[in-house]
């Protein structure tokens, strides 16, 4: 939807495009929450030998880069939204 507002330039579809990326960014928000204490129990269940859940082994780099761009695009699709 904010692409198409780019293009059309109708304040409806920036506000609609926005209205959609809020859940996903919740969920997002969601995913952090249970990512951290996995994460963190990582090292403690490789040394007793118990086998860890996938997301565990995710890149810290990797996860703080993947929220950055993203609430650096919930900020842009917000802006734009405004300056509407």
């Amino acid at each position: 939807m904010w692409i198409i507002y780019v293009i059309t330039e109708k304040r409806a579809l920036a506000w609609t495009g926005f209205g959609l990326l809020l859940p996903v960014a919740l969920l997002g928000f969601v995913m952090l929450a249970r990512w951290i204490p996995v994460y963190r129990d990582r090292a403690t269940a490789t040394a007793t030998g118990q086998n860890t859940p996938a997301e565990g082994h995710f890149p810290l780099p990797v996860v703080a880069g993947h929220g950055l761009a993203a609430v650096v695009t919930l900020v842009l699709v917000l802006l734009t939204a405004l300056r509407t």
